[in-house]
């Protein structure tokens, strides 16, 4: 979860937050991409700068065969995760550049994965970076960072200065005041079914009237099997969640305490089987073929240099 929250965090920092050595830090991490659970450590432009829309659709699949559908669907650029979990279900996750192309990915969707009544969810959407507003657009350069570090945001400053061809402490300056203004994001790949633990999604349907600050204090509770967990923003008293366990009957005795909870009314749960990860339109604002492109609108507003490259 550290390093899904920022992959570049110094070992040496990580060992503080976990009261371990840096040393097994680095081990338990070698050990992680051994078993293909961490594939890649990733830098991305944040969601926050792209003002981009997070959606969860989900549903029963009625295709004869779903050995390939994740193939098909990730030929969709607003496509970047799908799973598939028992009972045929199917999950999907989005990055929208606006609500009008929600109605074209569901009737995709519909067709390409036969989900004949697919359920779509809204996640609240990235929090902005209180200093957006100063200054919301990315230079050709900082655009060459993200892309050098795009497989591996791990990389030691002095290489990415090395491939782009510029000082070391041009791209150190460059890589701090992205972070700082919010336009860039450190993450992990991760496949969490590479391991024998289960990894279950779990629909929990809450009471009228629930207040958000009691939900952030169940969900504590289920530390450190809850990977995550949001709001849907257009369906009402619903969380959807993601855990990890390692056995059935860790399952089992978290959905049992789940329905003890007063906030919890009803819950479903599904196990997933598989997941893939895709690049989307995200990750072609890096690609080194719009860089130059982009060198006359380098005083644009960050938004419009996103709609000139959909309308390219």
């Amino acid at each position: 979860m550290l390093l899904l929250a920022n992959s570049r965090t110094p070992y040496r920092e990580l060992a503080e937050k976990l009261n371990l050595s840096a040393n097994a830090v680095h081990q338990r991490i070698q050990a992680l991409i051994k078993l293909g659970i961490i594939r890649k450590f990733t830098a991305k432009i944040s969601l926050s700068a792209l003002q981009a829309i997070i959606v969860n659709i989900y549903g029963i699949t009625e295709a004869e065969s779903i050995g390939d559908l994740h193939e098909k669907i990730g030929k969709n650029k607003l496509v970047y995760w799908v799973a598939y979990g028992s009972g045929n279900w199917i999950y999907v996750g989005a990055y929208l550049r606006n609500l009008a192309e929600l109605q074209g990915l569901v009737d995709f969707l519909k067709k390409e994965a036969a989900m004949s009544n697919p359920t779509v969810g809204i996640f609240p959407q990235v929090p902005s970076s209180p200093v957006l507003g100063t200054e919301r657009t990315l230079t050709p350069l900082d655009r060459q960072i993200i892309f050098s570090l795009k497989e591996n945001s791990r990389k030691p400053i002095w290489q990415v200065a090395e491939e782009i061809g510029v000082a070391a402490k041009t791209v150190r300056r460059r890589l701090s005041a992205m972070e700082k203004k919010g336009l860039v994001e450190f993450s992990i790949q991760w496949y969490a079914d590479s391991s024998n633990d289960i990894i279950s999604v779990i629909h929990i349907r809450l009471n009228p009237d629930v207040e958000a600050n009691s939900l952030s204090e169940m969900m504590k509770g289920f530390a450190p099997n809850v990977l995550l967990w949001f709001p849907q923003i257009n369906i009402p008293n619903e969380l959807f969640t993601v855990f990890w366990t390692s056995t059935m009957k860790e399952l089992k005795e978290i959905q049992q305490r789940l329905m003890n909870e007063r906030t919890v009314s009803s819950l479903t749960s599904n196990i997933l089987f598989t997941g893939y990860i895709f690049d989307t339109w995200r990750d072609d604002l890096v690609d080194p073929k719009n860089i130059k492109s982009l060198e006359n609108y380098r005083c644009m507003d960050f938004v419009q240099i996103v709609n000139l490259l959909i309308r390219n």
